[in-house]
């Protein structure tokens, strides 16, 4: 049996599959706000509470935040800040006495996704985070796409496309850089842009519900981010082409994305605008794909 861990920047959830992909034993545990260890120790729980509900000893799969250097073997670019420079990898692995695998967990999404889930079948596949942090991942005909700095499908620090006189230079990123997509599209600046418009403090997923129900203010931040959204697509889509996106995350239950965006991308996308093919998709396996794909990390047998 094999445990897929998706470490996120609100929430670490842990699951166990059996050989043929049935789940055995889900939990989730709010991520720690302190120090590393925490982190470390918080997961080192997780796995041996999963292995005592299904009484046996388990592969460990984990979807995390960045990348593993391929220089140092340790944590870059994750928006959780506290994994940065850190072994994490040799550190589970030492704790759990075992070899640990793990991946982006964008790269997660999109295997899940394109392995079993809503773009199964598809040859190219951009798997989006939308949550905490603004994350990408790419596949090609089943396999995760890593690249020479493993930072493949890492959108989120890309400047937001064809800014606003109003978006210049766009607000402060912990990468040290300002405007980048991450800025302008995770769920806290969601939540922060439209409480500096209006005065008012909503959950990103509770904006969209107002939204739907009317409110002036909630849908003019909607439609927005929406078109924000669209911009940075667009982006991927001039340069990969894919057949599918496909979105993760919290954000990723906001329905209203799934028909605004791609109305708004047929600006900026490069080609017909009633020709484009490349379908934006909700995951068939809800926020839980990314931690699906951590265990699928391990083949079966």
């Amino acid at each position: 049996m094999r445990i897929g861990i998706d470490l996120g920047g609100t929430k670490i959830e842990g699951l166990v599959l059996d050989g043929d992909g049935a789940e055995r034993a889900r939990r989730r545990v709010a991520t720690p706000t302190g120090p590393y260890e925490d982190t470390v120790a918080a997961i080192v729980a997780l796995v041996a509470d999963l292995e005592a509900q299904v009484g046996a000893r388990c592969t460990v799969g984990i979807g995390h935040p960045g990348a593993i250097s391929p220089a140092t073997g340790l944590i870059k670019n994750a928006n959780s800040t506290r994994l940065n420079g850190r072994p994490l990898r040799a550190d589970l692995e030492r704790r759990l006495g075992r070899e640990v695998r793990m991946q982006n967990d964008a790269n997660c999404l999109a295997v899940s996704e394109a392995s079993d889930g809503a773009a199964a079948g598809c040859g190219v596949v951009f798997g989006v985070i939308l949550g905490t942090g603004v994350g990408g991942g790419v596949v090609v005909d089943g396999r995760p796409i890593t690249g020479a700095q493993a930072i493949a499908g890492e959108w989120g620090h890309n400047p937001l496309p064809a800014p606003r006189d109003d978006e210049r230079p766009g607000p402060a990123c912990y990468c040290g850089r300002a405007g980048c997509i991450e800025t302008w599209l995770s769920g806290p600046r969601l939540q922060a842009q439209f409480a500096h418009r209006t005065g008012r403090t909503l959950r990103a997923t509770e904006i969209a519900d107002a939204a739907a129900t009317g409110d002036a203010q909630a849908g003019e931040q909607m439609e927005l981010y929406c078109d924000r959204l669209a911009r940075a697509l667009a982006g991927v889509i001039n340069i990969l082409d894919p057949h599918a996106i496909v979105l993760g995350g919290g954000l990723s239950r906001m329905s209203l994305l799934y028909e605004r965006v791609p109305e708004l991308w047929k600006r900026y996308v490069f080609s017909e605008p009633d020709r484009i093919v490349t379908r934006l998709l909700p995951p068939r396996f809800g926020d839980s794909s990314g931690v699906r794909g951590a265990a699928w990390l391990w083949p079966a047998g």
